[in-house]
């Protein structure tokens, strides 16, 4: 049921052309839901867990709200740019570890489109037992569609997706960036991967793991999961 790979002529002609327009407007998903997660932060903030930091944007956001800032990711060439952001900071330390090498207490836990890369299950098992009481569990993630409902919100997010772009972004890029040394400018490319599972079995997941999670769709092929550890 994913839009994406629905075989109408039309379907597919309509899905090139908003691909075109979000590639000459392009703005990130996964940074629109960073106000999100700062408004559901915890009350007591001495320390913080990004799990998958990439380039560090949210790290950066966080550190203004935590006394002590762990960011992670399994991708060297994203510890690498995370860690240079940050040099001379003390508050600040960026490490390249899977999530489950990660030990010790967090006031929160923060993953943005980084759950689909882990056992669903583990993983939430493990970010609990990170948690001190009180503290927060905050994903945004991706799921696969795989239903009418999961339609219905993938249509809109479609449509909507190049307006928001256009408003976000009015200037169409040029590709490829020109580092002004005759190259092109690159960086470490995000490790991407389809999820697996569907929104019905994260939320199944979830609430027998986390009894209580708040799971929720969200517009822009996106989900939220909220949990509190209990005191």
């Amino acid at each position: 049921m994913d839009i994406r790979t629905v075989d109408s002529p039309i379907v597919r002609a309509g899905g090139r052309w908003l691909r075109r327009i979000n590639d000459r407007h392009p703005w990130s998903h996964n940074d629109h839901f960073h106000g999100w997660v700062l408004r559901r932060l915890p009350v007591r903030r001495l320390r913080v867990l990004d799990v998958g930091c990439g380039r560090g944007l949210l790290l950066s956001r966080l550190r203004e709200r935590f006394d002590e800032v762990l960011g992670i990711d399994a991708d060297a060439g994203m510890a690498v740019v995370a860690a240079a952001r940050f040099a001379g900071d003390p508050a600040v330390t960026v490490r390249r570890a899977r999530f489950e090498q990660v030990d010790g207490t967090f006031d929160a836990v923060t993953m943005i489109a980084v759950l689909h890369h882990l056992p669903l299950e583990p993983a939430l098992r493990h970010a609990a037992e990170l948690l001190a009481p009180g503290g927060r569990l905050l994903v945004v993630g991706l799921a696969r569609a795989d239903s009418l409902t999961d339609l219905a919100w993938d249509l809109p997010s479609s449509l909507l997706n190049p307006l928001v772009g256009l408003v976000r972004h009015p200037q169409p890029v040029r590709t490829p960036v020109d580092d002004g040394g005759g190259g092109t400018h690159t960086e470490p490319v995000m490790p991407v991967r389809d999820p697996a599972e569907t929104f019905a079995e994260i939320s199944r997941t979830a609430r027998k793991v986390l009894p209580g999670a708040r799971v929720r769709r969200r517009l822009f092929f996106r989900y939220t999961l909220e949990w509190t550890r209990p005191r």
